[in-house]
Order: structure tokens, then sequence, then C-alpha cells
């Protein structure tokens, strides 16, 4: 006997609420220490508390060995600007993109199901990806990688970024007869701060990684797809909307980026057009990563369409020559009127649904999507836009384009 069971049918028993980031190591380390709870909650606190942690104590030592404002060296810590944009914005941003990711993808599975987008036959294998993907979130040997890899590879990027590079006095490393030595306030600040940075920025990566695979996954299963679905994508629209999710962590990027910047115009003297390149490089590479693996749909969203074409098509040409045959070739009785008939209305409809099937995009992102995202990565760059003119002049420009 054929199963009739729809997906939609067994959502609420079977399946609980898809999370990237409700889980893992340090999710329970920070449960066990009361900084979250099961819900993502406690926010505020985890973000001054880590936030505090890293750039607190730079704040102290640096004004213990008096180069916190200037003095004996030529970067003064208060000047540091890309300093505290890492520790007191992107770190902030990146602590609350997870309540937001959390959130905005806690429905996905559901949503899968209550489109009936995954056929019967193929729940298992459904399952299997939501599993695998759980797994790898909460994956101890994963996040101790992550360590590892932080406090090597990225201790010695360190090493060559802010000491090779530098021949000054600086808040965290002053010339010395053996060369260039860490302040008490640098030892912090590489040990410390900048690991706890670079986890934070690493663990979203493998986050993007464990999406990227369950999209993958996702993708292998013959999906149940409707061409005349009225979002344009066969039912699988939402997904663009998830990837508004990411809005945060993008945001973070180009904060990240800003903070850089903003050193080499304030005392560097270099301008922000100079930069153009490395903020349109910037913008193209977050909109691939998140946008990207979508892109997976695109052989079974093309194939669905040139199918809906095909049968739609054959449908509107045997209707057509029906309505031909009957209304302009002398089929229909002579006492059924034309106005009020139904037949008008139907051809109507078949209109509209082979339109439908016709405009269906073959991957799922809008430009409002994309138009967004980039929005979301270009706003930290906007107070850089003082170094190039006057706030009072920029407002009069802004509200001559508006008004």
């Amino acid at each position: 006997m054929k199963n009739t069971t729809r997906p939609s049918d067994i959502l609420h028993r079977d399946h609980p609420d898809f999370s990237l980031v409700l889980g893992g190591p340090l999710f329970q380390l920070l449960r066990r220490t009361h900084l979250t709870d099961d819900a993502l909650l406690l926010l505020r606190q985890r973000i001054l508390f880590i936030s505090l942690f890293c750039w607190l104590p730079l704040l102290a030592l640096s004004a213990l060995e008096s180069t916190m404002m200037g003095g004996k060296v030529a970067m003064p810590f208060l000047w540091d600007v890309e300093v505290h944009v890492r520790l007191l914005v992107v770190v902030p941003l990146f602590i609350a993109a997870e309540m937001v990711v959390h959130r905005r993808m806690r429905p996905l599975v559901h949503q899968f199901l209550e489109r009936n987008v995954i056929p019967v036959e193929a729940m298992e294998q459904f399952d299997t990806a939501i599993v695998s993907a759980t797994r790898l979130r909460n994956s101890v040997l994963a996040e101790v990688l992550l360590i590892v890899f932080v406090y090597g590879v990225g201790i010695l990027f360190i090493w060559r970024h802010y000491i090779m590079v530098v021949d000054t006095a600086t808040w965290y490393a002053q010339p010395s007869g053996e060369g260039m030595k860490f302040s008490f306030a640098g030892i912090w600040y590489v040990y410390a701060s900048i690991p706890i940075f670079q986890f934070l920025l690493g663990r979203w990566y493998f986050r993007l990684f464990i999406w990227m695979r369950f999209l993958w996954q996702v993708s292998r299963i013959e999906l149940s797809l409707v061409p005349t679905h009225p979002d344009r994508f066969g039912g699988i629209g939402f997904l663009a909307n998830t990837a508004y999710a990411f809005m945060p962590v993008l945001m973070a990027h180009g904060a990240l980026l800003a903070g850089n910047l903003a050193n080499r115009i304030f005392h560097l003297g270099a301008a922000l057009p100079d930069f153009k390149m490395e903020i349109l490089l910037l913008v193209t590479l977050l909109l691939a990563i998140v946008l990207g693996p979508l892109l997976v749909f695109a052989p079974q969203l093309a194939q669905a369409k040139r199918t809906g074409m095909r049968e739609y098509g054959a449908l509107a040409e045997r209707y057509v020559r029906e309505f031909d045959a009957k209304w302009l070739r002398g089929g229909a009785p002579d006492d059924e009127p034309l106005v009020g008939s139904g037949d008008i209305q139907s051809l109507a409809d078949l209109g509209n649904s082979y339109e439908v099937v016709r405009s269906m995009r073959i991957v799922p992102v809008t430009r409002d999507t994309i138009l967004q995202l980039a929005a979301a990565t270009l706003v930290p760059f906007l107070p850089l836009m003082l170094t190039m003119m006057p706030l009072e002049e920029l407002l009069k420009k802004l509200f001559g384009i508006l008004f």
C-alpha cells in the first residue's frame, strides 16, 4: 500500500529545531559559568565579559607603562583605532551574531518539512544530514584543533605582522638591544586578546563550513519542487532569507577592515579612496562565502524549470486548442453565454501559471538579499567618509540626494 504520509505530518514529532551555534565545548563552558543558557540569552553579560577581558587589561597595562596616551611611543594605545575596533566592535558583533543566527536558523528544518520539499522516502537522508551537522557542530576535536591553530599559526602571524614590520616604539612593543620586545600590554594582547579574537573568527568560518556542508547534503536529495510556486524558487525561496542571519558576521568583517584602514589614514596619511579595491574585494568575497553555498540547488531548480516549461507548455497547448475550437470554431452550444464563462478565467489563470514557471529562477538568491548584505558590510566604512569631507558638508550632500 502506498505511503501517503506527508513530511509535515511528522514535523513536530521527529524533528527538533536546527541551530548552527547551540552546542560545542565553549557553549558548554559558558553555560557552566552562567554566561549563557540553553536559549543563548544573557547576551549582554557575554559581550561585556569577553570584550572587557580582552581590552581592559590592555588599557590598565598601557597606563602603567605610560604608553596609553603618548609620551615615549609613536603609537599610543588610545590612538590605535584598529585594536579598539577589533576588541570593542568586532568581538561583540561575533558574539551577538550567535543569537541572530540561532533565531533565524531555528525554523529552517521545519520550513523544509512544512512546505513538503523533502519527499517521505528521502526523510532518512534528510535526518542524516541534520545529525551530521549537529555532530560536527558539537565536535570537541574541532574546537581543540582551532585552539592549537590559533596558538600555533596565529601567534606566528602576529609576530610577523606586529613585530617584524615595526621599527618604532609602540604601546605593544619597543626596540631593545636584541630587537623588538613586547611590553606587558603587548604580551596580554598577543597571548590573550588576539587568540580569543582569532578563535571567535575561526569558529565562525567553521560554522559556515557546517552550513555549506549541510546545504550540499540536502541538495543531493531529489527535492519535491513546484515550478508554479509563487516564490519563483520552486518552494525553497525561504533559503534566501537565511542569508540575512549572517549580516552581523559580514558587518564584523567590514569593521575589521575599516579599523585597519583607519590606522593607515590617521597615522600614515593615506586616503579612503586608496583602498577602494580592498573594500570591493572584501564585499565580493563575503557575498560569495554567504550566498555561494545556495548555488548547490541550481541544478535541481534548473531541471524543475525545464520540466515545468515542458509540462505546462503541453497543458497550455491542449487547453488553448480546445478553447479555440469551442469559442472560435463553433464548438460551443448556441445557448451557452460567453459573458461570465469560466473558460476565460481559466485561460487567464493558466497564462499566469505559465508565466510563473517561465520567470522561475535557478538560484535562490534575490537582488534585495545581495544589496542588503553588501550594505551591512559597508556600514562600518561610513565613519571613514568623514576623513574625506566635514560632517556638515556630508550631511548637506545626503539631504540634497534625499530631498
